[in-house]
């Protein structure tokens, strides 16, 4: 069983317990963790009975000591399903996901496609589009705002740093006007919302140009928070805070050539922080990479270093790694 990741050993178990079962537990994972599993679903191929019974086996053994399994209600897994199991096969479990009742109509829009929710919000109030923004995973309201003009992207973005509460009745409405076969049950609590943590969480995924462009006009209206945003974000030069481990664990899931290119514009110290956390012999290939690398456009180092960052935040997320410099994992 030593042949298959972890991320397999969920594909594999969730393919054999079939598509009823499979629905029930996919809906309560998050976007990051079905597509993942998804990605492997469409991965296998002939995978022997005896690794098949392997893998229960092992989920047997770990679940067997206890009482619970936390777990968070995100559900959003249409494109991965469609695209791991076939647009036939992925429509059951689709539909056993979204139209359960605790699905919201603004839980809809986590599954579509970012155009997709561009054009559904973008004749609404810059209010509404900034609360819908601050909803969305950040990667993904990232794209979203990619389809906006300058201007809007600049208000949404502001108006969600300012946001911070929403009242569960104007939640409601919104749901009820996005989609009102979705929508939950009314709660009674304020719903933390938005933020300069969420503004500067959808900074990092938004393209380097147009993220320079942002923080500009966010300086020219309001300097304190644009100084804010940028102490939040986490951007390349910052993996230079990360522990050891932490690189050496992030360094496991990135491409050689991918690092290369990201490396070249990197400073020394944080190159040499990444060559200490390799063999030697690795870190002499890496070396002698790139240096032998040619000239590189800066928009390819950019797009390198946000891909390295985008599996460093994943990682951060799924609490492998600390990306704050501060308290040590135990």
């Amino acid at each position: 069983m030593s042949e298959l990741s972890d991320i397999e050993k969920a594909a594999v178990l969730l393919i054999s317990l079939g598509e009823a079962d499979a629905a029930e537990i996919l809906k309560h994972l998050g976007p990051k963790e079905v597509q993942r599993i998804g990605e492997a679903m469409s991965r296998l191929d002939n995978v022997p009975q005896s690794r098949v019974e392997g893998v229960v086996s092992d989920f047997l053994e770990v679940v067997s000591d206890q009482t619970g399994i936390g777990i968070n209600n995100d559900r959003y897994i249409r494109a991965m399903l469609n695209q791991a199991l076939g647009e036939d096969k992925a429509k059951t479990l689709i539909d056993r996901i979204l139209f359960s009742t605790n699905t919201s109509g603004l839980d809809t829009l986590r599954w579509m496609d970012p155009r997709q929710v561009a054009e559904i919000i973008r004749f609404e109030h810059p209010q509404i589009q900034a609360v819908i923004v601050s909803y969305l995973e950040a990667d993904q309201a990232a794209n979203v705002l990619g389809y906006f003009d300058d201007k809007v992207r600049l208000d949404v973005l502001m108006r969600v740093a300012a946001l911070d509460q929403i009242q569960p009745q104007a939640l409601q409405e919104l749901n009820d006007m996005l989609e009102s076969q979705f929508t939950g049950p009314r709660s009674t609590q304020l719903t933390k919302l938005g933020g300069v943590r969420s503004a500067a969480n959808i900074m990092n995924f938004i393209e380097t140009q147009i993220e320079v462009e942002l923080m500009e006009g966010i300086k020219e209206v309001d300097e304190s928070l644009a100084a804010q945003i940028q102490d939040l974000m986490f951007v390349f030069d910052n993996l230079i805070d990360v522990d050891d481990r932490g690189i050496q664990v992030i360094l496991r899931e990135v491409q050689t050539d991918a690092l290369v290119i990201a490396l070249k514009g990197a400073d020394t110290a944080l190159q040499e922080k990444i060559f200490k956390n390799m063999s030697k012999r690795a870190a002499e290939l890496l070396r002698d990479d790139l240096e032998a690398k040619g000239p590189v456009r800066i928009s390819e180092v950019e797009a390198a270093q946000k891909d390295i960052l985008a599996v460093a935040r994943r990682l951060a997320d799924e609490g492998e790694i600390n990306l704050g410099g501060g308290d040590e994992m135990i």
